[in-house]
């Protein structure tokens, strides 16, 4: 099992969509590669580059962004300060221009048409999300690199075994639900107070604090964003918008000017069981809407998924008075532990595991922050976050036309509300009578997903992407 330490940033990173697989993934490892070529004195040596994407990168890359992404990687461009409404225009000159300025710096011959391969019928040992990247410089000599994208934006260099960049000795190690409860049970403290002590290790906690909040306002600009933003979806599913519908609908001409009075507009709305249902898929809707749009998002644990933590602490938010820079701290902190605890455990990868490590996992982290601002014990959290999990065991991946849109949009509410449901579930519950523990199920999801048949591993070959008959422009 994995040794990693893996900060609540790792969990939560900023970046674009509409994939932490298929896009940030491969951005970051573009980036590494042309920083590695400029730490050899290369850079400026190289003359022709060449970018093979084999297994899940290649069947799904085009719907997934991968080719924008690593061309944007290439010249150096950081996802998360990257002006999301420069890409088209960006990509558009690489492709006309047939050069691409190796980061910022040096510009060499390039046409994606040609130079990006999409070996669909390959596939690398280590892990599906694989990309090499080849340069030849002047001298004759070629330079080759391969990068997994492994799930959230995580990136694996050939040869590695995990990222040992972050790893940091840790107060409180750990790799799995057994270790946590140990430590809780051990000093009393909380699960988010646990891991605020080991993000001590990395960073002041003034630091810590001020990055989660950063991570939050990300978070609901994107979900404000998406809520306001009507259109079709790009790629060629024509797929419709529905957030801004929905929040225009159930806001009912009440008056806001910004996030904060928008809070209070949802508020006086009421407390009805429909009501907060539909504002819960709004909140959902809005943030993977944004997402399969080329939006800023934040991974949580993953691009596909982002929407149900956000949709999540909205609801604790709006209707359980939660409006507290403490409260949300300790959600993001609490879900961060338990997609680590997946992370190691188990998977964040669809092309490695189906949905479940999507949707599933994000479902498991929103279940476990909502209950510990609610006042659950330490081991209802745990139960929460493996109750979600246990409903979502075996989902698979089958992204139609290989876009993040149908079913992935969703998914997020549907991912949501069994969240909200699991915390309700754990907080009425005794976890010292609970059957099946967060270990278990987070074994049974890995177990799960090797059985698991490839077609329904985002590659777009099987369910829905198959079954759903549509007439498609190449995308």
């Amino acid at each position: 099992m994995s040794s990693e330490s893996i900060s609540v940033f790792d969990i939560f990173k900023i970046g674009v969509g509409p994939s932490s697989s298929h896009t940030l993934g491969p951005w970051r490892a573009a980036q590494k590669f042309v920083e590695h070529i400029r730490d050899k004195n290369l850079l400026f040596e190289v003359t022709e580059l060449r970018v093979l994407l084999y297994g899940s990168l290649a069947k799904t890359g085009k719907g997934h962004g991968t080719d924008i992404a690593v061309q944007l990687g290439l010249c150096g461009d950081d996802p998360v300060t990257f002006a999301v409404d420069k890409i088209d225009a960006k990509i558009q000159d690489i492709r006309r221009m047939k050069k691409i300025l190796l980061l910022g710096l040096h510009e060499v011959s390039f046409d994606p048409h040609d130079d990006i391969e999409f070996l669909i019928t390959e596939s690398l040992p280590f892990h599906p999300n694989a990309v090499t990247f080849l340069a030849a410089t002047k001298k004759g000599e070629d330079f080759a690199e391969t990068y997994y994208s492994v799930g959230g934006g995580f990136v694996v260099q050939e040869g590695e075994e995990t990222i040992h960049e972050n790893d940091v000795e840790l107060p409180f190690p750990i790799n799995n639900a057994a270790d946590l409860q140990h430590w809780c049970l051990k000093t009393g403290m909380s699960v988010s107070e646990i891991v605020m002590e080991n993000e001590l290790a990395w960073r002041p906690e003034n630091e810590t604090k001020e990055g989660v909040l950063n991570t939050w306002r990300v978070m609901w600009e994107c979900m404000f964003r998406g809520c306001h933003t009507k259109g079709d979806l790009p790629g060629g599913l024509f797929v419709n918008r529905r957030a801004a519908a929905l929040n225009k609908k159930l806001l009912k001409g009440r008056a806001y000017s910004d996030y904060e009075t928008w809070i209070s507009a949802i508020r006086n709305g009421g407390s009805e069981f429909t009501y907060i249902l539909d504002w819960v898929s709004c909140f959902a809707l809005a943030v993977n809407e944004e997402n399969a749009a080329f939006g800023r998002v934040v991974t949580a644990p993953t691009n596909g998924a982002a929407g149900v933590i956000p949709a999540v602490l909205q609801y604790y938010i709006c209707f359980c008075n939660g409006h507290h820079e403490d409260d949300i701290i300790k959600f993001l902190l609490t879900a961060s532990e338990i997609g680590s605890i997946f992370k190691k455990g188990a998977t964040l990868s669809a092309a490695m595991g189906g949905c479940q490590a999507e949707i599933g996992v994000s479902s498991a982290m929103a279940a476990a922050g909502l209950t510990e601002c609610m006042g659950g014990t330490q081991k209802q959290v745990m139960m929460a976050s493996e109750i979600a999990m246990e409903h979502h065991l075996g989902l698979t991946c089958d992204p139609i036309a290989g876009l993040v849109q149908i079913p992935c949009i969703e998914r997020n509410t549907m991912g949501a509300i069994k969240a909200i449901t699991a915390s309700q579930l754990a907080m009425q519950s005794t976890p010292d009578f609970a059957k099946v523990s967060l270990d278990a199920v987070v074994q049974t999801m890995w177990d799960t997903a090797k059985d698991m048949s490839l077609k329904y591993k985002e590659t777009a070959d099987g369910g829905l992407a198959v079954n759903v008959p549509l007439s498609l422009p190449e995308c």
